[in-house]
């Protein structure tokens, strides 16, 4: 089987032997075969981490990677190229930082959820630690997706393009990219799922009045990814494909990374001034990785702080409809790089499910790939029901809970997060330090929470 990547065709995900042990069968592309297995909180720190070893370009560990057409290379390169110009260009880091103070609302709030930190410490004879929440659904578009976004659509005035296109799954990137655009006066195509379209229905309204051509496709956000990686093939003269995801061939999940670390660099920053140290643990929902590698990224070389990253286990891990990718994923090649991917016995890609649109993806980073395999990151999964309906001891579930104790609506993607401090927080002491990313405010999401709930 072939799969589409920007425009081109290139050889089917397979892992490097098949089950049996035998070579695999002739006409697949050879990767590293992982068996991974569900992990549990109780088994946290049970395996000894592999040491991080000294990156490549492009390159974590075994993943990442450029696996593209000869016609993209170059491309690619040049895009690469401008990137690290911009990077160390003071004139464009002056207007950047501008930018996100006086455009985007820059710096964002270290919150202390102090009613959230007490409803926890009932729960367990007040013993717990204290809950911080790094608030970029107060960003301009309401989602961490605009660091990145306005970053590259200035890169992409820089070098001359005059239009822009992307892929969106929850409507955040595709929203925070058309408000970029129409800043910089460039033009806008946005792919995004015809259901997405459906369930995001308030984003899909907000581009088109900021200016943007939203373009419908069947299936889900793969295959608007895919769409719009063929749309600019086909237009490279003058389009910019600005990606939001950390996900694809170098140097587009370094850039994404690299564009959001600002949100590490803010809460190392502001937990030194709330309370001198270092936050002790990092938490974040993964759906391709960019807001979870955002808050990650700064503290990577710090041991003494946990990285969790929280995936959606939709309807259950053996419901076989999910999106926990690093949970339950494979080693393999997709859209240009070798990283954990949903696939079957075949090779072909298991369709994701979650109730946040946002995270439903069969791949993921290649850096948080590379984070897991190295042992220096934690990854667990919550599902549908955890995130929006588990019924707790005071009957709120977590998107209800922040909704009612601290007066913050987050978006479904922020509620995977949230959820899983029911099982974190009982392993913690008093004292400590706990940082949870509310990576996206919920305003698009009331539609499916009245629609869950009875609130």
């Amino acid at each position: 089987m072939a799969c589409i990547l920007q425009g081109a065709y290139v050889s089917s995900h397979r892992q490097l032997k098949d089950k049996d042990g035998s070579e695999p069968r002739p006409g697949s592309s050879v990767v590293v075969r992982a068996v991974v297995t569900s992990t549990t909180l109780q088994t946290l720190n049970t395996t000894p981490p592999r040491p991080l070893k000294e990156r490549t370009e492009g390159k974590f560990g075994r993943f990442g990677g450029k696996f593209v057409p000869e016609t993209l290379v170059s491309c690619l390169s040049q895009l690469e190229a401008e990137f690290k110009k911009a990077l160390h260009d003071e004139v464009f880091q002056e207007e950047l930082a501008t930018a996100l103070r006086e455009f985007v609302g820059r710096e964002t709030p270290l919150y202390n959820a102090e009613r959230l930190t007490e409803y926890y410490k009932n729960k367990n004879n007040g013993e717990g630690p204290e809950i911080y929440l790094k608030r970029e659904d107060l960003n301009h578009c309401g989602s961490h997706k605009m660091n990145n976004a306005l970053a590259q659509a200035m890169i992409a005035k820089r070098i001359g393009k005059r239009s822009v296109v992307t892929a969106t799954g929850a409507g955040q990137h595709g929203l925070a990219t058309t408000a970029a655009c129409a800043k910089l006066g460039l033009e806008c195509t946005v792919f995004m799922a015809a259901k997405d379209m459906d369930r995001q229905y308030s984003n899909v309204q907000f581009m088109k009045l900021l200016g943007a051509q939203v373009e419908g496709v069947n299936g889900s956000f793969k295959d608007a990814a895919s769409n719009a990686f063929r749309c600019w093939v086909e237009n490279m003269e003058k389009m910019y494909h600005l990606t939001g995801s950390a996900v694809g061939p170098h140097p587009c999940p370094t850039m994404v990374r690299e564009f959001q670390s600002v949100i590490g660099k803010e809460t190392k920053m502001q937990s030194m001034k709330k309370w001198g140290g270092k936050p002790d643990m990092l938490i974040a929902c993964v759906g391709t990785g960019s807001n979870a590698l955002g808050l990650f990224h700064e503290f990577i070389k710090h041991k003494d702080v946990r990285l969790i990253g929280v995936e959606a286990a939709g309807l259950g891990l053996k419901s076989g409809k999910h999106s926990s990718t690093l949970t339950n994923g494979e080693v393999a090649l997709y859209h240009g790089a070798i990283t954990y991917l949903l696939q079957d016995e075949d090779g072909q890609i298991i369709q994701p499910h979650s109730i946040a649109a946002g995270m439903e993806y069969p791949g993921v980073s290649p850096e948080l790939s590379f984070l897991k395999e190295s042992g220096r990151a934690e990854f667990f999964s919550a599902t549908d029901q955890e995130a929006l309906n588990a019924v707790t001891v005071i009957k709120f579930s977590a998107y209800e809970r922040l909704c009612k104790l601290e007066g913050i609506i987050p978006s479904l993607e922020a509620a995977h997060a949230l959820a899983i401090l029911d099982k974190v927080v009982p392993t913690l002491c008093n004292g400590h330090k706990v940082v949870v990313n509310c990576c996206g405010r919920g305003d698009k999401d009331v539609p499916i929470v009245l629609h869950r709930t009875t609130i």
